[in-house]
């Protein structure tokens, strides 16, 4: 029974001893176990921790263990949090420039807890700050070009979120969350729809300019008043203008080209029936350049011409009045070389109208009376004396003027279908004549007036015959008309007749040898 017993506390012993060993071997396992998993963290997360074992039981040693464990353990999981978080940003956004369209779910991105040193961890941020800053220049990039739509989009009046939401729905609508594409192709999509735009608008302005520079020569050709004009402004401006230069809202709109070209019909329509009454305008506008320089234009036989051409029908209007407008363009530059030597002429017959009246005036015996206006006829002989001196001055630089024009035009300067050159000479030779014959009547005066004194101082004065009420006194002051008061005004069309008129006048001068005697004082002397 004792051996029994005795057995029975040996087992208990032996199994008692047994958990001891086996509980000393997984205390011994257990720091093992803890040290290993100290290092293996200490070396994926890059750090160095100095450990060493305490004295003391094991217990002792796996309490001082515990707490570095436990340590480097939290610092795993924040790490790997970091890792993870920088990971997952890092596929969104290659992701979101791929534009693969499938979301990025939690558990994708796959953390390597080998390498979770803060090394590994920079250069991964680094990364996903490279992708933000790329991402946020797409993303300005897809915004500028989203604008750059909506401008051109708002000149030619197209819709602008139909075209862009063709593009990528997410550039209009990102109110549920989803951000704009940034990806290569939504980027390469856009860069077509703007050149497309950019072409289209290119196309619009020249059509449009064209249509404008149709406009405005039809209303030039029509003289179209100003405030119909004023109606297509907004056209008319785009003839200067470049591409980059029109962002009025509509102006380069579908609608806008559509209604100008249906005004050019219009007009090309009422073109035809106005181009003959521009014809005989230019015609008239041409005669008055002509009548206002003096030239030679028959305006008859012009006009039969110009109206046999549009009956034929044999010559295109246009070209006729594009003709006639080169003539008036030269008939205007003629007129101004002519200008010059115009208004010397001008000066030239005023002198000469001045020139008669004097000779008029000096006339009248009773011109130093005390009447009505005596004094302003006095004011006004004093200057015509001035510039009728100056009338041999005037004809020679007017000569001058004219035979300097004629010989670098090489044709005749005519003055109302008169040579004018040949007018001067012949007015020339007309006043010399003109002097000669008033300095002859002064000189014929003189001798009747001497004698009629020889007569007086020889029989004595004679009663003066009283005249008739109204008669002028120098009515009968010389017999005749000297040539001189029908040719003081240079009548440029008639004056070449003037030698005619000459040799057809006749003098009626009294002899100066001539006496009238009383019938009784003859036979008192016989």
């Amino acid at each position: 029974m004792l051996q029994q017993l005795e057995e029975e506390c040996l087992d208990i012993y032996r199994r008692k001893v047994e958990m001891t060993r086996k509980y000393k071997a997984d205390l011994c396992q257990s720091l093992d176990y803890a040290e290993n998993e100290i290092s293996g963290l200490a070396s994926s997360l890059g750090d160095s921790v100095s450990f060493s074992r305490c004295k003391g039981t094991l217990k002792q040693q796996i309490s001082a263990v515990i707490p570095v464990l436990e340590d480097l353990r939290l610092k795993k999981q924040g790490r790997m949090k970091d890792f993870f978080e920088t990971q997952l940003q890092i596929a969104g956004i290659c992701t979101e420039i791929a534009g693969t369209g499938h979301s990025i779910k939690p558990t994708d991105p796959k953390v390597n807890e080998q390498d979770l040193t803060l090394k590994r961890l920079e250069e991964l941020k680094a990364r996903l700050k490279e992708l933000q800053n790329e991402k946020s220049l797409r993303l300005q990039k897809v915004i500028s070009n989203i604008s750059t739509i909506h401008d051109l989009s708002v000149v030619m009046s197209i819709d602008f979120f139909e075209t862009v939401n063709d593009v990528h729905p997410s550039l209009i609508d990102s109110a549920n969350g989803q951000s704009k594409s940034i990806s290569n192709d939504t980027l390469a999509r856009l860069t077509g729809v703007i050149h497309s735009l950019k072409q289209d608008k290119q196309q619009r302005l020249q059509k449009l300019q064209v249509l404008g520079r149709m406009l405005i020569e039809l209303w030039n050709l029509m003289d179209t008043p100003i405030e119909e004009q004023g109606k297509w402004d907004r056209i008319t401006t785009l003839s200067s203008c470049s591409v980059n230069e029109v962002s009025r809202q509509g102006s380069l709109a579908l609608e806008v080209i559509e209604q100008t070209e249906v005004e050019v019909v219009r007009l090309n329509a009422l073109k035809a029936g106005k181009l003959k009454e521009l014809v005989f305008k230019r015609q008239n506008e041409l005669e008055e350049i002509y009548r206002g320089c003096h030239m030679d234009e028959d305006s008859d036989a012009a006009r039969q011409i110009l109206i046999g051409l549009i009956e034929s029908g044999n010559v295109d209007l246009s070209d006729l009045l594009s003709s006639m407008d080169d003539q008036i363009r030269k008939a205007k530059e003629q007129a101004l070389s002519r200008k010059e030597i115009l208004d010397k002429v001008e000066k030239w017959k005023c002198a000469s109208e001045e020139e008669k009246w004097l000779d008029e005036y000096e006339k009248d015996e009773n011109r130093y009376s005390a009447g009505r206006g005596a004094h302003k006829n006095l004011k006004r002989a004093e200057k015509a004396r001035i510039l009728v001196c100056k009338i041999p001055s005037i004809l020679e630089n007017l000569t001058a003027k004219v035979k300097a024009w004629e010989l670098e035009k090489g044709i005749p300067f005519l003055y109302d279908k008169a040579s004018l050159l040949k007018t001067l000479e012949e007015y020339a030779v007309l006043r010399q004549e003109r002097e000669e014959e008033k300095r002859r009547s002064r000189e014929q005066k003189r001798q009747q007036e001497q004698f009629v004194a020889e007569q007086e101082a020889r029989y004595g004065s004679r009663p003066t015959v009283k005249k008739p009420l109204g008669q002028s006194a120098s009515a009968n002051t010389m017999a005749g008309t000297p040539i001189g008061l029908r040719l003081a005004t240079p009548c440029l069309h008639a004056i070449s007749s003037g030698k005619e008129r000459r040799e057809s006048k006749v003098l009626n001068v009294t002899p100066i040898n001539y006496v009238a005697l009383p019938k009784n004082d003859s036979a008192s002397r016989g």
